[in-house]
């Protein structure tokens, strides 16, 4: 009768996630002391590097993991719920675009498992040959991929033991990426900056102003132009196709000065993103604006090289003020006006010793474009090929939530 014999928790290090993680290590030592199994090896993903590292998990794993012995076993396994595109996805690169289900990664939120063998083999593989892309957008994607080695290594075996919802027999059960942490922050204490430009004012805004402008408490919209209907307010920096680094950089300058409110967070969001605020609120209860806190969509750039993770712009960007104030005297800048401003900013908070915190309910793309529970999501992207305003009332608007003041 086998039992496991370690665990990683893909924890933070922000002192919110790093407390539930310690908390969650506390009870699977002590149900594995009620069934008498041992004290198996719990490992917390943030107390394995200095850097944010969620997105390359095998890194910290093996080399946590090799003063360990495993016990023989004859087979390779990779263990999980089983999740599988729909369609052609853009944040899988549109992979197996010619049959997207047929492949599968597995499910975070009911866990995932490896077989001793399995293990051993990948943290071998993992010092010589290492992801090929520099960017990593999808963790559980990405892993499976690795570990499936164009068809040289097994692909995910669906275990129903491994459940996301409760029911009778399941191994692991899931809650919610939306924690109650008590009542939500109250809408004067978040800043909405919304990036735009002259050619978008006709056609985005409106989108914005008719779904979930009504739910913020400070909002501005940051133009190349000022245009008194909406209204927008003229950064002074001309628009740029590629990125928008100087006009982020506008932004947190006006956010610390006294033009506008003082607020304990800023959220810098695209004219093209949809979002729900009052569960923004809700999420930030969880975390301490007196800390450097960067929070939304995680990707990461060249992480196996010592590079840094980044909040994705168009899913949203949360700051603290504390954050804010941090870069602000950092020295940090735009090399160019045109540069992507979420990676800039990731590389900045990243030199500066800032946890870039992850959250799975804020998206880079559209409800499409993801396979996993959209339930309680706080952000989507982009209005290619889908009516937005539909998919703000399908996904994002919650229909009897009292507004807090």
């Amino acid at each position: 009768k086998g039992h496991i014999h370690s665990s990683l928790i893909q924890s933070q290090r922000n002192s919110f996630h790093a407390r539930r993680a310690g908390e969650r290590k506390v009870e699977i030592l002590q149900r594995a002391a009620e069934l008498g199994q041992g004290a198996p090896v719990v490992l917390l993903l943030h107390e394995l590097s200095t850097f944010e590292r969620d997105w390359t998990t095998f890194f910290s794993y093996h080399r946590a993991l090799s003063t360990f012995l495993f016990p023989p076993n004859s087979k390779e396994w990779f263990l999980g719920k089983r999740l599988h595109d729909n369609e052609p996805s853009i944040i899988h690169h549109y992979a197996f675009s010619e049959d997207p289900g047929s492949f599968s990664y597995p499910d975070p939120a009911a866990g995932w498992a490896l077989s001793s063998l399995l293990l051993r083999r990948l943290a071998e593989r993992i010092q010589h040959m290492q992801p090929k892309s520099d960017f990593t957008i999808d963790l559980k994607h990405e892993i499976a991929l690795y570990i499936w080695e164009d068809g040289n290594g097994p692909k995910l075996t669906a275990v129903p033991e491994f459940c996301t919802e409760t029911r009778e027999n399941c191994a692991t059960t899931f809650t919610t990426y939306l924690p109650h942490c008590g009542s939500p922050v109250s809408r004067k204490e978040v800043f909405v900056a919304v990036k735009t430009c002259k050619k978008f004012h006709s056609q985005r805004v409106p989108v914005v102003k008719a779904t979930w402008e009504k739910d913020a408490g400070f909002i501005e919209y940051y133009s190349d132009v000022a245009d008194a209907s909406i209204p927008t307010i003229a950064v002074g920096v001309p628009n740029t196709e590629r990125g928008h680094c100087g006009k982020t950089f506008a932004i947190l300058k006006r956010f610390l000065s006294n033009a506008v409110p003082k607020t304990d967070w800023l959220l810098v969001v695209d004219d093209d993103t949809l979002i729900s605020l009052p569960r923004l609120r809700r999420l930030l209860r969880c975390y301490d604006p007196k800390e450097a806190v960067s929070l939304g969509e995680r990707y990461g750039y060249s992480l196996h090289l010592n590079g840094y993770s980044y909040t994705t712009g168009g899913a949203g960007m949360v700051l603290s003020r504390a954050a804010v104030s941090l870069l602000a005297s950092s020295g940090c800048r735009c090399h160019d006006d045109d540069a992507p401003d979420d990676m800039v900013l990731g590389r900045c908070l990243t030199s500066l010793g800032v946890p870039i915190t992850h959250s799975p309910l804020f998206h880079q793309a559209r409800p499409q474009d993801y396979s996993e529970t959209l339930e309680q999501a706080v952000s989507f992207h982009k209005h290619w090929n889908i009516d937005p305003v539909t998919v703000y009332k399908l996904w994002l608007q919650d229909t009897h939530t009292r507004d807090e003041l």
